[in-house]
């Protein structure tokens, strides 16, 4: 079956992954009985990867990857999803995915996942599966690739697909957690796609097979129906397994074999499924009305899918067709970014759909009331792009910035991420479309648009707003005015309008080359046992640079400077609440973000802007070549930065339609009132209601940016692909050019606190607007900061993970009550004795009593009694295991290093970081269990709907 990896459609903008290729390359020379793609393609597969095929038919594919080292990721793809259910069947496919995990021929219920833990796996972020329309994936992640992690992971994923035992009592326990899920899972936008695909697939069998199913089939489908689906389809033939990591190829394809080759299959092959045929359309308008949901509109063109193989012809086709939608789509993002934008967003693209059919199609969101505008701004951009084409212009930027990433990818193949490459071969198997490496995308992609032309590119774009139809599909938190005659009204209005050619965009210089007189260091001091410079400049500039050999071509830079939301008062909203949106997208006064990525097309940097805490930042990533003009462009934002009225608009007219999809779910409530709950009312921590923001200002924001980014020691890491000495020249003529930056600025005694609420007292209650089986309990308890010494905190992290072992077999496993219940601790690096640890489920609002019950049964038995050596590991080794795997990134050194500027002692706090968790013992969880997890220092919230009950079935 070819089909997509992903349930969504391809966007066929994405030119850099849909490459093409000229004939003359050589045809990959694999055996012509080789299932995998690259045997009947003239497109060659990456030479790194082993592909194979087992005696029993069993696809494997074997890749070294040393990013990061010593680790391994494992995925096993069974050509299986929701699609090849019965009617009988509906939700099976997904609900085996989670029998697999509970008892096999050799392994006891339970005990699976306890192996794992203890070789240092979580679940859920290194052990988990998916389920699909097409294909249901298995995946671990190795923290290391020893004899004795590889060999029982291998185990574990052969008992899975071929023993699993789906005993009667083990089927029954897990259908409440199934029923967790879909009751999680049953959102605003669940439910409108849904709804989506019933109009634009009627008939078919992708309109009905969400994988979640029929809560009926869950609730009482005997175990002979889970047997025949896994026989069925749970075979050897149907089977990828991929290994992507830092180990011996040979090595690795011989423990596969060894692991798989006696695989046999049960029963006959599982049929494949009648997918139907595209029914016969003209023009259509539907609306779908459903509380909680954002406002868009969609225009769909509808046409038989796209069967062919994967070859040079299909990809060329792909990536021209690409091109010209990329262009739209930088059209349509420039006036979703301009004055009085007529839409929130808006978007063209075009694809398969599960090989049941071709969709193009034209997107919109926007604010309630603005349908007409948006609908009638991306029909005329539409057809005024098939009137009047791409320009050459447009048409040269677009290639110029899908070479220049097909480029950096080639300069950073050899330390892509393991992960990313086991997923990948895993969307090519399941896409039946060739692996390539990156070097191979960019020569194909050089043969390509050599020589291409703009009425190449025309005439490839315009088939995409052609079929049957269109389709239009408008959703909507409201019933529309006029109903749907007033939108297939406004459509043809809309089209009877004639449209004008482009005006060109007019020619643009980089303005932000000099900052004044370049800075000399006063001081640098090398760390050696980390690995970092530091260099100091005479006007308040703190350099840290730590090269590292993680990622080539990989630079992050973070940038810190004043007191952030310290600056704030605790006691009213400001205009500040909303300084993100502008401080990023204003772009710099001189240029707007649509500006500035026209002239530095080709280059590769990014600038992200925001506020914390205390501090205001900056950040950011970039490549060797391009390192100058990022901390150009970093510098720019902060001396010049572009605070403009459209972005804040924009923002401040989507805010109280996002009030309004935040009520409509239990963890929307929990997100929007929580912040300024557990801060006891801190308005810095609060969602700003919709008349608060109707009142902001912007130039309450610019004075507050201004003033706070003015000022104090400026913090900049360069962490990645750099020397020491290129990141000194680059911040010495930016940042250290800068004129002194004087002292910092100092908070206020209020400000510079934040308090737990009053705990003990009654339960507080919220309500969602959403379906009233839809409920929340969290519980939270004070704990303390992570200022000065972390050694307290880091213990309190390991205590959190013990009490996800419980809740996992407490709440989810013995009771089936929650389908993900969750527990973290977080300790604040600013306030001090400022920091707590919650536990927190969805289930079903009856279950609350029950859920809280389980909470305290959960806290008393932590303090009541040790827990055992083999819990402590089972939560301790993930945690040791997550923190090595961060530390071989350059994210994990940025985000530590941010810091040390301010408070010299978080070096130490590195230093100490493996060896605090490391050392963690029994009596260690059982002090702090005893200290904070106390029913006196509980606080609890629950959320309900405000919608009634349903009324039982008579």
């Amino acid at each position: 079956m070819r089909s997509p990896h992903r349930l969504l459609l391809l966007a066929a903008a994405s030119a850099a992954v849909l490459v093409a290729a000229a004939p003359a390359l050589a045809q990959s020379q694999v055996q012509p009985s080789d299932p995998w793609a690259q045997a009947t393609s003239d497109i060659p597969a990456d030479a790194n990867v082993r592909f194979g095929v087992l005696p029993n038919g069993m696809q494997y594919a074997v890749l070294r990857n040393a990013t990061p080292p010593g680790q391994a990721s494992f995925r096993l793809r069974i050509d299986a999803g929701s699609l090849m259910e019965n009617e009988d069947q509906l939700g099976l496919a997904h609900f085996m995915e989670h029998m697999a995990f509970n008892g096999t021929t050799n392994i006891p219920e339970n005990e699976l996942l306890r192996i794992l833990e203890r070789l240092g796996l979580a679940f859920g972020a290194d052990t988990n599966a998916s389920t699909g329309f097409d294909q249901t994936v298995y995946m671990l992640e190795l923290p290391r690739t020893n004899d004795e992690t590889v060999d029982a992971s291998l185990r574990i994923m052969r008992e899975q697909v071929s023993e699993a035992l789906m005993a009667p009592d083990a089927v029954d326990a897990e259908r409440g957690v199934i029923e967790g899920e879909e009751r999680t899972r049953n959102t605003p936008g669940l439910r409108v796609a849904k709804a989506s695909f019933g109009l634009l697939a009627p008939g078919q069998r992708l309109a009905n097979r969400f994988p979640i199913g029929d809560l009926e089939i869950i609730r009482n489908a005997p175990r002979e129906r889970f047997v025949e689906f896994y026989e069925a389809y749970y075979r050897p033939e149907r089977a990828t397994f991929v290994a992507v990591g830092d180990f011996d190829v040979d090595q690795m394809e011989a423990k596969i074999r060894g692991a798989f080759e006696s695989w046999e299959p049960k029963a006959a092959n599982g049929p494949e499924p009648d997918l139907g045929t595209i029914a016969q359309r003209g023009p259509e308008t539907r609306i779908l009305v459903e509380p909680g949901i954002g406002s868009s509109v969609q225009v769909n063109w509808i046409r038989p899918p796209d069967l062919d193989a994967d070859s040079v012809a299909e990809r060329r086709e792909g990536l021209v067709r690409g091109l010209g939608l990329a262009v739209l789509n930088r059209r349509l993002g420039e006036l979703a970014r301009g004055d009085n934008p007529p839409f929130l967003g808006a978007s063209a693209s075009a694809g398969d759909a599960l090989d049941s059919l071709q969709i193009g199609t034209l997107s919109a969101s926007f604010n309630p009331g603005g349908l007409n505008k948006a609908l009638e701004t991306i029909e005329q951009e539409q057809r005024r792009l098939v009137q009047f084409g791409v320009t050459d212009a447009e048409l040269q930027r677009e290639i110029t910035d899908t070479r220049t990433g097909l480029q950096n990818a080639v300069t950073a193949a050899a330390t892509r991420s393991t992960p990313a490459l086991a997923n990948g071969l895993v969307g090519a198997a399941n896409a039946e479309t060739v692996f390539t490496a990156p070097a191979t995308n960019l020569e194909l992609f050089n043969a390509t648009v050599e020589g291409l032309t703009p009425a190449q590119v025309d005439a490839a774009v315009r088939p995409v707003f052609e079929g049957q139809g269109p389709v239009v599909l408008v959703t909507t938190p409201a019933p529309i005015d006029g109903g749907e005659a007033a939108v297939t009204a406004a459509l043809e209005a809309s089209r009877r309008t004639v449209v004008t050619a482009r005006a060109a965009d007019a020619a643009l210089e980089w303005p932000y080359t000099s900052f004044g007189t370049p800075g000399r260091p006063a001081q640098r001091t090398e760390i050696a046992d980390l690995g970092v410079t530091r260099v100091d400049f005479p006007n308040g500039v703190r350099l840290f640079v730590k090269p590292t050999e993680f990622r080539d071509n990989q630079i992050l830079v973070n940038v810190r400077t004043g007191i952030g939301e310290l600056a704030q008062p605790v006691d009213r909203v400001t205009s500040m609440a909303f300084a993100n949106t502008v401080m990023g997208p204003g772009g710099t006064g001189k240029l707007t973000v649509d500006q500035l990525t026209r002239v530095l097309s080709g280059k590769t940097y990014s600038v992200n802007a925001g506020i914390t805490d205390d501090a205001f930042t900056l950040g950011g990533a970039t490549r060797p070549e391009d390192l100058l003009l990022e901390m150009q462009a970093l510098t720019a934002y902060l001396v010049d930065p572009g605070l403009r009225a459209a972005p804040f608009e924009l923002a401040r007219s989507q805010h109280p339609q996002t009030l309004e999809q935040l009520a409509a779910t239990p963890g929307g409530v929990l997100g929007r009132d929580l912040g300024g709950l557990m801060s006891s009312g801190d308005k810095r921590q609060t969602t700003p209601t919709a008349e608060e923001v109707a009142a902001m200002s912007l130039e309450e924001i610019r004075k507050g940016v201004m003033d706070g980014r003015a000022h104090g020691p400026i913090d900049v890491v360069v962490v990645g692909d750099v020397t020491v000495d290129a990141a000194i020249e680059s911040v010495a003529s930016t940042f250290g050019a800068l004129p002194d930056r004087g002292a910092q600025q100092q908070p206020t005694a209020a400000a510079a606190q934040r308090r737990f609420p009053a705990t003990g007292g009654e339960t507080i209650q919220l309500k969602h607007s959403g379906p009233a089986e839809q409920a929340l309990g969290f519980v939270a308890w004070p704990t303390t900061d992570s200022i000065g010494d972390r050694t307290e905190t880091r213990q309190l992290s390991l205590l959190s993970a013990v009490v996800q072992l419980r809740l996992n077999e407490e709440v989810r496993e013995k009771l089936g009550i929650a389908y993900s219940p969750g527990a973290s601790s977080s300790a604040s690096s600013v306030f001090p004795d400022y920091g707590f640890l919650f536990m927190a489920a969805e289930t079903r609002p009856e279950n609350l009593e029950t859920l809280f019950g389980a909470f305290d049964a959960i806290t008393a038995s932590l303090r009541d009694t040790p827990i055992s050596d083999d819990e402590l590991l089972r939560a301790k080794a993930p945690v040791v295991e997550s923190l090595r795997r961060n530390q071989a990134d350059n994210g994990y050194w940025v985000s530590q290093l941010a810091a040390v500027g301010r408070d010299p002692q978080a070096l130490d706090e590195i230093r100490s970081n493996l060896a605090d968790l490391e050392a963690v013992t029994p009596a260690d969880i059982q002090r702090l269990a005893r200290e904070y997890l106390t029913p006196d220092h509980a606080w609890r919230l629950a959320v309900t709907s405000s919608q009634p009950a349903a009324t039982p079935a008579q």
